[in-house]
Formats: structure tokens, C-alpha cells, sequence
């Protein structure tokens, strides 16, 4: 973990979001290769794409819980326990708002992707939420960020076990990346001008 938080800080902002695409594009390569052989035609891949106007209301509806239970945290729980070391300040804190759509709209894309219509399509809903959890290796030694994620991927995983729908999941996770990502931005933002 130390390692990880060395390079870390040792790459300027701009480095760090770069690192994310990067991630995302292994993650989108990884998904493609196991894609091949977990779908039988693409038509059965194409057939996780149908969508209804029910998604938005329930993908926002997720969002909107899963986002108000983390800004509940941050209110009763000691500020060390909900430190990531700064990395999603980072990320977030100089992007505008295009960009930070576009970088949780790739991101929730890819992830959503690989763990859900791949990966949990594959192996199941608990494979699939613990490896999500665990590819988010900072929060291994934060547990309250560690269970958070887990719940989280949970939830995307029981949503699109429920639905069969990627673009619910990827709907919902980029609602509570984008939110989150705001907030943190905003927050940043707030505390430079003042």
C-alpha cells in the first residue's frame, strides 16, 4: 500500500487522470478478450442494451441513495476513516465539468462492462463484487471505504441480476461517480477561493 501511495504522490494531477484512462482502456481490452468467450453471438451481448424509462428512475433513484448514505458518513464518521490519501480530490478537484462527465462516463462504461456483463455473467454476482471491490486497492486498508465499495458493487450486481440491463448499471454507477465527483470538485473549489 505505502509503494502504491508513493507513486501516487509522486504523479501530478494531471498524471493521475491520465492513469485512469489507461486503467480503463486494460480494463475495456480485458473485457473484450473474456467477452469473446463468455457471449455466445454478439447478439447475445447486444441483448444487455435494451432500454426503458424505467432505468432512469431507478438508476437515479440507487444514485441518489447510494450518494446521500456516503455524504451521511462523511458527517458521523472521523475524517480518517473515509480518506482515500487525497487520490479522488485529485482526480476530480481541476477538471471541468465536461470532463469530469466524460471520465465517469468511460469509467462507469468500462467497469460496468467488464464486471457486470462480463464478469458476473461469468462467474456471478459475488465473483464479480469482490474482484470490483478489490480492483479498488486503496481502500484495502480502509474498511469503511473497502465496505462501501463492496456494497456498492453489490448493488450495481443485484441490479443488473434483477434487470439484465449493462445500461442500468452504467447509468447508476456514473450517477454516483458524477455526483460524487462534483461534490468533491465543488468542495475544492469552495476552499481555493476563500
Amino acid at each position: 500500500m505505502k509503494k502504491q501511495r508513493d507513486i501516487v504522490a509522486s504523479l501530478t494531477d494531471k498524471e493521475l487522470v491520465l492513469n485512469v484512462y489507461l486503467t480503463q482502456m486494460i480494463m475495456l481490452l480485458i473485457a473484450g478478450v473474456m467477452g469473446f468467450f463468455v457471449f455466445d453471438s454478439l447478439q447475445q451481448f447486444l441483448m444487455l442494451f435494451e432500454v426503458n424509462t424505467t432505468i432512469v428512475i431507478i438508476g437515479a433513484s440507487i444514485a441518489f441513495a447510494i450518494v446521500v448514505v456516503d455524504l451521511a458518513l462523511e458527517k458521523v464518521l472521523p475524517k480518517q476513516w473515509l480518506d482515500d490519501g487525497g487520490i479522488n480530490e485529485r482526480v476530480f478537484r481541476n477538471l471541468s465539468i465536461p470532463k469530469l462527465s466524460l471520465l465517469c462516463g468511460v469509467v462507469a462504461i468500462v467497469e460496468e462492462l467488464l464486471f457486470r456483463a462480463v464478469v458476473q455473467t461469468a462467474f456471478g454476482l459475488i465473483i464479480a463484487s469482490i474482484i470490483f471491490a478489490l480492483i479498488h486497492i486503496r481502500y484495502l486498508d480502509k474498511p469503511v471505504l473497502f465496505i462501501n465499495v463492496c456494497l456498492a458493487s453489490f448493488i450495481l450486481g443485484a441490479l443488473f441480476y434483477w434487470t439484465g440491463s449493462i445500461v442500468l448499471t452504467i447509468f447508476t454507477h456514473f450517477l454516483i461517480d458524477f455526483v460524487l465527483g462534483l461534490i468533491i470538485r465543488n468542495r475544492y473549489l469552495k476552499q481555493i477561493n476563500t
